[in-house]
């Protein structure tokens, strides 16, 4: 499996380069999904003892402690051993491509989009499966449902609340492989509407940015829970198991670039020449990155 192995990289890394202090992940379509099990596998939780307050002695004028009461313990969430800092990804489809013009190739036609789900194994293996949640082993709910919660022995989403930030870049139109929905792990009612989209000179298919807070999450999910939803029942507990962290969500459109039919490339500049109208997008990961 890609996790499996991108886990282990990681870890063959560190063990080369012990003066490493802190990890970031950055990763575009699958390899969001990857990095999203890798993580799982490389988080590492431990606690320590702490102080919790000295006070200074009126005999010795040393700082002391008064019991083990005053000592607390600290949590620390490490990944692979490391201090976490970024997590972003770039058109990474987080809800999979079953729902609903997940995959927008398919044009949103039912039949297609059915029997796509059925037949993806054959085009890209193991991983088609995956993307459509058709995936059973050994009699367990589909990975991608898994992946929204923590296990046994794999932490996702503890991993995921490691980082200090949690970043969705997605493509607002024209990604033909991956739905604004899953890129941005929204449901179809709470994509900003046309008019809420702005210009900025500096980063100018970047359209709109959403940063959550914990209030807004919690807000959010007590107003779902007393609502009806359209979202299909997986992709609902996808949605709510992923928002249980923050994100940083980032919406981005090249509608009025001559790159705009390969905007699934362009958002990460997988080639400059073809997709150089991404750069600002680039730049705007850069300029707001943690060291």
């Amino acid at each position: 499996m890609m996790g499996e192995r991108l886990a282990q990289e990681v870890l063959d890394v560190v063990k080369r380069r012990p003066e490493v202090r802190k990890i970031s992940f950055v990763a575009h379509s699958l390899g969001g999904l990857v990095a999203r099990y890798a993580i799982g596998r490389l988080y590492e939780n431990s606690t320590k003892l702490g102080q919790s307050g000295p006070f200074v002695s009126t005999l010795t004028g040393e700082h002391t402690y008064s019991s083990m009461q005053d000592l607390e313990q600290h949590s620390e969430d490490r990944i692979a051993g490391l201090e976490p800092m970024n997590f972003i990804t770039f058109a990474t489809p987080h809800l999979g491509s079953r729902g609903h013009k997940q995959l927008p190739l398919l044009c949103g036609l039912p039949f297609l989009e059915k029997r796509a789900s059925e037949t993806a194994h054959f085009v890209v293996g193991r991983s088609g499966k995956h993307l459509f949640l058709t995936d059973n082993d050994e009699g367990k709910p589909p990975l991608l449902l898994r992946m929204v919660d923590d296990g046994d022995d794999l932490k996702f989403i503890s991993a995921l609340h490691a980082f200090k930030r949690r970043v969705a870049y997605a493509n607002a139109n024209y990604d033909h492989m991956v739905g604004w929905r899953t890129s941005s792990i929204r449901r179809q009612n709470e994509l900003p509407k046309s008019n809420l989209l702005v210009l900025d000179e500096k980063y100018p298919h970047v359209v709109y940015i959403e940063r959550e807070t914990t209030s807004k999450i919690q807000n959010k999910a007590s107003s779902i829970a007393g609502s009806q939803t359209s979202t299909s029942d997986v992709e609902e507990v996808m949605i709510q198991g992923l928002n249980q962290v923050s994100w940083e969500r980032v919406d981005v459109s090249f509608q009025k670039s001559k790159q705009r039919y390969v905007a699934h490339n362009t958002i990460q500049v997988k080639s400059y020449w073809l997709n150089s109208d991404g750069t600002d997008v680039v730049y705007h990961m850069i300029d707001n990155f943690l060291l």
